[in-house]
């Protein structure tokens, strides 16, 4: 996808409002993962650069329309300072005078953060009346929050009616990215699905599977596909409304030719909590257990799954990775995907709770990309049109 992108001299000496994602992940007074607040850093330095005064505006919690002081964007000024090297000034509301007024003031290659956008409910509404408040004290907007790109909110989408507007480098990178293995991807493409419901990924794979060479299915999903296969999944995670889906889906890969692997063993135990885990194979689940991880074999069949893939996407982890006792079938698996992308492939993370783990793992310098967005790079590539990149398009 090419988007419209800013040059010097449609931002030099501009006001110029950034929409970036700062809803990170903050506990007990601090930061935990700056990594969404750097992932702009690339976008900010060339609007500085090129003499334009810059503001961000983000959202950070649910606060559903009210302001909310633990969700007060002024807490993570030190963060975003710290992140980009620059004075961030903080103004506690994102529209009206005082925003005006703090933008005359803004000294020259400082950074302005305004407070919370969902603090009101027309954020969330995309109310017209409210996006030109929003845009009355600049000159021109950037769209830079990838993740927050799938809303239609006034910050999102509402704002480009008002602005001469641009995408920033995340958007355009994101793009690049996505699209290289959701649009006509080198082969042989091999897709990787896990996560706990097959209902989160019904539209991935009905758009991708006329691309996929092969498609590895793991995390709570694969035991829907088990059980449509008539194994056994004890207590494990099974949505019973989507097994025709389950069905029908390995009966039209079969038909296209394109491999469809399941897990072969499984990492089971009592519960989440349970100090004990098993091994068993998939045809025999017992009954009283859940499948928590991808056994050892099924790891070893995905990554010769992967070896010579050209181009990759994975979206979902293969177990429930925060706990180590479920934790090695994802390693074992981003490993593979390292590995082919050393030997060239294009990999993409489709970020969400699988960006989290590689970068826990410590994958995340050693793919193509880590995409920004979780629930913005599952319907981008669904081949839906997002409200936040779609009237950037150029």
């Amino acid at each position: 996808m090419k988007l419209k992108t800013f040059g010097s001299r449609d931002v030099e000496n501009k006001k110029a409002l950034v929409r970036v994602d700062f809803n990170v992940p903050f506990k007990n007074g601090k930061v935990t993962d700056d990594a969404r607040i750097r992932a702009h850093s690339s976008t900010i330095g060339k609007l500085l650069d090129a003499g334009a005064k810059v503001a961000l505006v983000s959202h950070f919690g649910r606060p559903k329309g009210k302001p909310v002081p633990e969700m007060s964007l002024g807490q993570i000024v030190p963060d975003v300072e710290k992140a980009y090297g620059k004075k961030v000034h903080f103004v506690d509301e994102c529209v009206g005078p005082r925003v005006a007024a703090a933008m005359e003031k803004l000294p020259k290659g400082d950074i302005l953060l305004l407070e919370n956008v969902r603090f009101h409910a027309e954020e969330q509404e995309n109310d017209a009346a409210f996006a030109a408040q929003l845009g009355k004290a600049f000159d021109v907007f950037v769209m830079d929050a990838f993740s927050a790109s799938h809303r239609a909110d006034a910050s999102t989408n509402g704002i480009m009616s008002v602005l001469p507007s641009f995408a920033g480098d995340v958007l355009v990178k994101e793009g690049e990215m996505l699209g290289s293995v959701s649009e006509h991807p080198v082969k042989p493409y091999v897709l990787i699905l896990g996560g706990a419901k097959v209902s989160d990924k019904i539209d991935v794979v009905g758009n991708l599977l006329n691309e996929a060479t092969t498609i590895l299915i793991g995390g709570g999903m694969a035991y829907t596909f088990l059980k449509a296969q008539g194994h056994p999944v004890g207590k494990s995670l099974c949505e019973a409304d989507r097994l025709d889906f389950a069905r029908e889906t390995l009966k039209k890969a079969e038909g296209m030719g394109v491999k469809i692997l399941l897990p072969v063993d499984s990492v089971v135990a009592d519960g989440l909590e349970a100090k004990e885990t098993a091994v068993v194979d998939s045809a025999s689940m017992p009954a009283d257990k859940m499948g928590l991880d991808i056994g050892p074999k099924t790891a070893k069949l995905f990554a010769e799954a992967l070896t010579g893939a050209k181009s990759v996407l994975w979206n979902g982890p293969m177990g429930v990775f925060e706990n180590k006792l479920f934790a090695a079938g994802t390693i074992a698996v981003g490993e593979a995907v390292v590995k082919c992308t050393a030997a060239g492939a294009t990999s993409v993370i489709g970020g969400g709770d699988t960006a989290s783990a590689v970068r826990e793992f410590g994958f995340e310098d050693k793919v193509s990309w880590v995409s920004t967005g979780g629930g913005a790079s599952l319907e981008y590539c669904e081949g839906k049109k997002l409200p936040g990149m779609a009237p950037l398009e150029a």
